[in-house]
């Protein structure tokens, strides 16, 4: 596997209660278990460190007890640390609802994660074969969102830019947005996020008018649909939507950062677009079925997987691209 992930992205720690459903407003609920855990960006890391790559974090962590909480979780997945923690100001965090249906609701508070200028990100130099990740959750911040994007148009023009804009998409100012989508290489978003930048429309029509019209040096596009799957696009005009996998869902937390993760770990490693993205259709399925944002498998879960429930060409053209 060539290269680095280096994610220039937004980790928090996550309070996470688990409850039947949400209350209604002026009511309370009592939680059937709580934790709390790494989230954010923490989990697009895991889960392409946990399928083979080499992954390094060059965000912003805090000073305070939530930063050396993450920092900690980051060393127990070998996930390097490339900036120096903020002196000012503690890691944020995110209160997430899981209801009884595996859905979830979140609640955030934004900490170091949100303040980043190009003097802080000094430290993060990209080497050849690296892939850079951003997520729209670092450019909703009005702190970072400038700095963020000059650095993303300086990247040298050989090296991938992954993005995805997450559902804070409509905090993001326009003209932020195009000059990101200008120079993104793989734009992984879901059906919402895709209307939100090229207007209403199947996902075929979106895929089509993104490439067009709004990512001009992109690669390809990913649009998610839970467990339908995921439609891609390619810069040639090829496209393919392919099928989710069916598994009884009891937490969809993390479930896209898995997909995206491991979806770019596939890609660096050569496996072809459109097997990388039932690779991670596959990846993406496996963390539903376990509890935590950060609930990734490894490559070789998702290898088993492939082989004992959907064997087929694909899966073992990957398996022999992934061991290779």
């Amino acid at each position: 596997m060539s290269g680095r992930l280096v994610h220039i992205g937004s980790a928090v720690v996550d309070y996470v209660y688990r409850i039947d459903a949400l209350p209604a407003p002026g009511t309370e609920k009592t939680a059937s278990s709580y934790d709390q855990v790494a989230g954010g960006g923490f989990n697009m890391m895991v889960a392409a460190s946990r399928t083979g790559m080499t992954v390094a974090f060059g965000g912003q962590l805090g000073s305070g007890p939530n930063g050396d909480f993450l920092r900690s979780a980051f060393a127990a997945d070998g996930i390097e640390t490339l900036t120096p923690p903020s002196p000012a100001m503690d890691s944020g965090n995110c209160v997430a609802m899981i209801s009884s249906d595996a859905e979830r609701t979140f609640v955030s508070w934004p900490g170091a994660e949100s303040i980043l200028s190009l003097d802080m990100m000094a430290p993060v130099v990209v080497s050849p074969g690296d892939w850079v990740f951003t997520s729209g959750y670092t450019l909703s911040y009005p702190g970072s969102r400038e700095a963020l994007t000059e650095w993303i148009e300086a990247l040298p023009a050989q090296t991938p830019f992954v993005f995805d804009p997450t559902p804070v998409i409509s905090h993001i100012p326009r003209a932020i947005l195009s000059r990101v989508l200008a120079r993104t290489t793989w734009l992984s978003c879901n059906a919402t996020e895709a209307a939100e930048i090229a207007g209403p429309g199947d996902v075929e029509a979106l895929a089509g008018r993104l490439l067009a019209d709004h990512c001009p040096k992109a690669d390809g596009i990913i649009i998610r649909s839970g467990a339908k799957g995921c439609h891609v696009r390619l810069a040639n005009g090829s496209a393919q939507s392919i099928p989710g996998f069916e598994v009884a869902a009891v937490d969809t937390n993390g479930a896209g950062d898995t997909h995206i993760g491991a979806f770019v770990s596939a890609l660096s490693n050569g496996v072809p677009p459109f097997e990388a993205a039932r690779y991670a259709n596959a990846a993406a399925a496996i963390s539903v079925t376990r509890y935590g944002g950060s609930s990734a498998p490894t490559d070789a879960e998702i290898q088993t997987f492939l082989g004992e429930g959907a064997a087929g060409a694909p899966g073992q053209a990957q398996k022999a691209h992934q061991t290779a």
